[in-house]
């Protein structure tokens, strides 16, 4: 009977703990003018790590029109992100407005002790970058960012081949990011407004799409900064991007090693691929989740299906809900702040480089 009594207690113990750690962690949504939103709503019904409890956009006319096409509730919907919180209770806030948001819904969220997952690139500006850094250092709160070829299997096996020694040290990494350019491929009129509008995006295609190639490059490096940065951009099709660049090139030095960033509004079709080149080999990626590799003394490339993500680093909800529930710490990975300080160094310094015309040495970023 005594045992039957403690296995009874025992069980209500572990069950609520059980429930609660099988609760979907609580999301809200901040703007609604980047178009990557639909994305994460098309998704949204087929996943059960986050439930979607507010989103906060000011434009009433783009609020009605995502409600009616992925029909949402109603009563989802707020004007201010303060409103929101009230109401809702979030704990966690996915960020969907003009990067040049990002430092604002940042630093109101902190307030509120709301980690955020902002969508690529982190902010604008080095200066702003910093500015996030203190606030979530101040207010504890995780800072994320999300690109869509974190999740690319391809990338994890690249990374891995330098990392098991099997192509060597890296030498030379180029990156190829881009599309045919955001008019051309129909983005959502709010979407182009501020992707061209160089206060709100930090450039054209150097911003947009060099950031990916930024990222996956620090993380190969583990963190390293570049010696120097160099950069060149242009407009093509001055008649549709009269404001910002839509294709530039990125060279980034270290002490033993370059990449070069290609980011384009001009490829003839989308495509995200890295060439990896290693004192003894090569990884090249082809779409998720192909790789090329050829070794040392081979005389040909082989052709490999790299092995699948495994959660909780398969997507970015699983991993965002790993993080908020303490099962995974983001230092040095791709979506991590720390990772993404050194992007922001990069393309600060590109940005410059490409208006000056000069190469832009990187001093050490404050601690």
């Amino acid at each position: 009977m005594i045992l039957r009594k403690l296995a009874v207690a025992a069980l209500a113990v572990f069950l609520p703990a059980l429930s609660h750690a099988q609760q979907p962690l609580r999301v809200a949504i901040v703007g609604l003018e980047h178009g990557h939103v639909g994305g994460f709503l098309n998704q949204f019904p087929r996943q059960h790590e986050v439930q979607l409890v507010g989103i906060v956009d000011a434009d009433a006319a783009l609020s009605a029109r995502y409600e009616k096409q992925y029909h949402l509730d109603h009563s989802l919907f707020y004007s201010s992100l303060d409103a929101m919180v009230a109401a809702r209770h979030p704990q966690a806030l996915l960020v969907y407005t003009s990067i040049g948001e990002h430092r604002r819904v940042i630093e109101a969220a902190a307030q509120h002790g709301l980690s955020v997952m902002v969508e690529k690139p982190l902010t604008l500006s080095l200066p702003d970058a910093l500015a996030i850094r203190q606030a979530a250092r101040a207010h504890h709160i995780q800072v994320l960012v999300n690109y869509e070829t974190t999740w690319y299997a391809s990338n994890r096996a690249a990374y891995d081949q330098l990392e098991s020694g099997k192509i060597g040290d890296a030498r030379k990494v180029v990156v190829h990011d881009g599309h045919q350019g955001p008019k051309e491929i129909g983005v959502q009129p709010e979407f182009l407004k501020w992707l061209t509008d160089p206060a709100l995006n930090g450039a054209g295609a150097l911003y947009d799409f060099g950031c990916y190639g930024a990222d996956l490059m620090t993380w190969l490096m583990h963190g390293q900064a570049p010696i120097s940065v160099t950069a060149v951009a242009q407009s093509d099709k001055p008649e549709t991007y009269s404001r910002v660049d839509d294709d530039a090139t990125i060279i980034l030095q270290y002490p033993h090693a370059q990449a070069v960033l290609m980011p384009s509004w001009n490829w003839p079709f989308a495509r995200k691929d890295m060439e990896v080149y290693g004192a003894t080999g090569y990884a090249i990626t082809v779409g998720p989740d192909q790789l090329r590799l050829r070794y040392k003394n081979e005389d040909a490339e082989h052709e490999i299906t790299a092995p699948p993500l495994t959660p909780p680093n398969d997507g970015s909800l699983h991993y965002l809900s790993a993080v908020m529930n303490g099962s995974l710490v983001p230092k040095g990975d791709l979506t991590s702040l720390d990772t993404n300080m050194v992007v922001m160094q990069i393309l600060d310094a590109a940005r410059e480089s490409a208006r000056t015309g000069r190469t832009i040495k990187l001093k050490p970023l404050p601690q």
